[in-house]
């Protein structure tokens, strides 16, 4: 499985829907199994990270309009090697 880092936002809600693969989503300490038609709604808050399937994850990520200058935080230890 392929893991990314994670990041939350200051301001920007974004929702997410998964249109293929499968994998799953962290929320903060929460993990969340994600398939196809899925759609998870994370506020601005919550530090977000993605993990695919064996075949992949595809998903839309939908967001407000951004402030000047983004407001996205990066946390790059979203899921520590275990």
């Amino acid at each position: 499985m392929v893991a990314t880092d994670g990041h939350h936002h200051k301001e920007q809600e974004e929702a997410y829907v998964v249109i293929a693969g499968s994998g799953r989503i962290r929320l903060d300490d929460e993990v969340v199994e994600l398939r196809p038609f899925d759609v998870v709604r994370v506020a601005p808050h919550v530090v977000r990270g993605f993990e695919a399937g064996p075949e992949g994850l595809e998903i839309i990520a939908v967001g407000g309009e951004k402030p000047e200058g983004g407001d996205g935080v990066r946390d790059p230890d979203r899921w520590p090697a275990q």
